[in-house]
């Protein structure tokens, strides 16, 4: 994907993916600079722009995710895919087929699922104990 980025008084007004009207000045191709991640570790954070290079550099920066933050995301994955299996057991009750119906032990069983998960990730420590999940 070709980017573009338009400069003034050395400041970035625009960042685009198309191709910029034709007569506007300041427009220069730019390139990203996304640097290598450690997987389920890291995230890209706030972007900068390298003005100064041609092409221009839009370098992202990286976020070292906390243990906290790890254990919110798997915690909100659990609950997601019981929240599905819920949602999917109710729509059993509602949908225009009356050989289909809601089955109270799929719903407990998701619901054993989702809690010994939660127990095993609050009970994780360090990066290495997330891992092993």
């Amino acid at each position: 994907m070709s980017l573009y980025v338009q400069v003034k008084d050395d400041e970035v007004k625009q960042v685009w993916d198309t191709q910029p009207p034709a007569g506007e000045s300041g427009w220069k191709s730019a390139v990203e600079v996304r640097p290598e991640l450690v997987a389920n570790r890291q995230i890209y954070a706030n972007h900068t722009f390298d003005i100064t290079t041609d092409p221009i550099q839009i370098i992202y920066g990286v976020h070292d995710l906390t243990v906290d933050e790890r254990k919110d995301t798997l915690i909100g994955e659990a609950a997601n895919t019981y929240e599905n299996v819920v949602r999917t057991e109710m729509r059993k009750e509602i949908d225009e087929f009356p050989s289909t119906q809601y089955d109270p032990a799929v719903v407990a069983a998701a619901q054993d699922v989702y809690e010994a998960r939660v127990t095993a990730v609050n009970a994780a420590t360090t990066h290495e104990d997330i891992d092993a999940l």
